[in-house]
Parts: C-alpha cells; sequence; structure tokens
C-alpha cells in the first residue's frame, strides 16, 4: 500500500509541476508540509504565484477550498465565524466562517492587524474554534496556506517569531527562470488549468499517507545529526537565542515526509537536509537571513551550518 500511495504522489508532484514552472523543490516541501500535518507560509512578492499553487493545491487532492483575503480592516469573526441573534426563537446561532474548511488560503496574513491574525494563527494550533462557551471542530485535514508580502511593503504587520513558529514550512516561489517564463506567457491561462484538474488521491489515502509519515524510522545516528544541528544553532552568535524542541520536532517530521516522497520507509541525514533550511529560516530571526541572502551570498547562516556539521557514518 505504501508503495501505491507514493506513486499517488509523484503523479501529484507531476501534475503540480505542470502549473508551477520550474519550481519543483517548493512544490515538494508544500505537499512535504501536508503530509506531515503543518501548515504552510508562502513569502514573496505579489504576482509571484503564491495562490495559483494554493489553488492548484486543493484541486489536485480533492480537497475543500476557502480564500480568506486578508486586509487591514478585517476582524476575527470574519474568519472563525460569529453569532446572530434569531427573533424568531429569541437566541443566537453561530454561523461559521471561511475557516471552516480543509484547505484555507490566508492571502496576504501580514496586511491584517496582530488581533486577527491571532484568531487564524490559534485556529491552526488548537484545530478548533471557540465562540460563546461552544467549542466547534475544523475539518480533517486542515491545511493553512498562509502567504505574507515582503516586510518593506506598505501596510504591513509582521508576524512575530511566536506566530511564524505555528507554521511548519516557509517558502519562497522567486521569479521564474527565463526559459519557464517564457512559457507561461506564451501557455494557457493557468486559472484555467486549474480549474480542469481532477482529484489524484482520495480523503482516505491521503489520511493513509499521513499516518504512515508517522511511523517511518528514525535511526539513533539520525536523531544524534539532528541534535547537533539544533545545538549549533544555539551555540552560534549569529542568532538572539536557537532552535527550540519544537522546531527540532518539526524537522524530524518534514525529514520523515520528505522520505516517504523518496518512497523510503526510513529517514537519512539528505532529508534532514533537504528540508532543514525551509523548516529553521523563519524560525531563527528570518529577516537576518534575508538581509544575508540579499548581498549576493549563495548561503545563507542557516544552511552553512549542514557544511559545518559532520554527517553519521
Amino acid at each position: 500500500m505504501k508503495q501505491t500511495l507514493n506513486t499517488k504522489f509523484n503523479e501529484i508532484l507531476y501534475v503540480l509541476s505542470t502549473i508551477i514552472l520550474g519550481k519543483p523543490d517548493q512544490i515538494r516541501l508544500s505537499l512535504v508540509c501536508l503530509l506531515a500535518e503543518g501548515h504552510l507560509l508562502i513569502e514573496d512578492l505579489p504576482g509571484m504565484g503564491k495562490t495559483t499553487l494554493a489553488h492548484a493545491l486543493a484541486k489536485v487532492l480533492g480537497l475543500e477550498f476557502q480564500r480568506i483575503q486578508f486586509t487591514s480592516d478585517i476582524l476575527p469573526g470574519d474568519i472563525t465565524g460569529s453569532s446572530i441573534y434569531k427573533r424568531s426563537n429569541e437566541s443566537f446561532e453561530f454561523h461559521k466562517g471561511p475557516i471552516f474548511t480543509q484547505v484555507v488560503l490566508a492571502d496576504e496574513i501580514n496586511r491584517a492587524s496582530p488581533k486577527s491574525q491571532s484568531a487564524l494563527l490559534e485556529a491552526m494550533e488548537e484545530g478548533q474554534v471557540t465562540a460563546d462557551g461552544e467549542t466547534y471542530q475544523l475539518l480533517s485535514p486542515f491545511f493553512v496556506i498562509a502567504t505574507q508580502n515582503s516586510y518593506n511593503q506598505i501596510g504591513t504587520y509582521p508576524l512575530p517569531e511566536s506566530q511564524l513558529d505555528r507554521f511548519l514550512i516557509r517558502v519562497k516561489l522567486g521569479f521564474p527562470q527565463r526559459d519557464f517564463e517564457r512559457q507561461l506567457l506564451s501557455g494557457n491561462d493557468s486559472k484555467q488549468q486549474i480549474n480542469q484538474l481532477e482529484a489524484k488521491i482520495s480523503i482516505e489515502d491521503l489520511k493513509a499517507a499521513q499516518n504512515t509519515v508517522k511511523n517511518i524510522t528514525v535511526s539513533d545516528a539520525l536523531y544524534e545529526y539532528l541534535q547537533d544541528l539544533i545545538d549549533a544553532t544555539r551555540e552560534s552568535n549569529q542568532w538572539a537565542h536557537g532552535l527550540s524542541p519544537r522546531a527540532g520536532i518539526s524537522v524530524l517530521k518534514a525529514s520523515k515526509a520528505w522520505a516517504f516522497l523518496q518512497g523510503r520507509a526510513f529517514v537519512i541525514p539528505e532529508d534532514v537536509q533537504a528540508v532543514w533550511c525551509a523548516v529553521t529560516e523563519h524560525r531563527l530571526l528570518s529577516e537576518s537571513v534575508d538581509r544575508f541572502n540579499q548581498k549576493g551570498l549563495n548561503k545563507g547562516p542557516v544552511e552553512l551550518l549542514l557544511h559545518q556539521i559532520p554527517i553519521p557514518r
């Protein structure tokens, strides 16, 4: 069964690559995030394909999809829902908000106020919404894809570190290479392509894949390697603080999901290396990392750790 599931996900990767051109690593990391039951943050300039990726993921996975456009005046109730008074029976009735779906695209999350950001992030953490003393469970699977504009754009409220930590993985799409951009300019409309997509997997198979990922084997040597990397962030003077234990667990979850997509039932150091930057950079004062990369250097300080910590043999 595991091989069958792996084959289905490889087909999903191929289909997504025909819509999001030239971004195989970002597509794979997005699926890794879902398989590890985390939430995804996509940070980039407007018009880079963030919304297209989110919508295509939902369609090819056969999941319910809702898009929430975050603005400066959006209220928490616009996200989670609110209670409406019914005169007929003189009582309040809770009307569920757009967060009650399986894939939520929180578009431009850092244009909303911190209070509204928190309403979404609390639901992500708890998997439920509480209103008027009643608790409402969110759907399963529940996958939030939040997009964030660059911090230097007007009208943004940067997410604090504690809220960034709620996202398992952060990716950047970046500008397409020239050949791929030519295909975008001369090809079909991406919206039309997405509308024609069919689900390639059932919800039952998706949940089965998520359970398989949890049971991926991890050796003692691999645990030691991961702990060495985590310790290196805590001992370095590059950051105000190192990675937390929860961040280490996040790296492990993502590594297992990457191994699953590679068709393996065990994690190897290359799996950790493949997800390391996407899981950790936004947890280690991402602004300093971004400035480092903007200087034209090939590798940021987080990635350099992978070349400094020896791989177990």
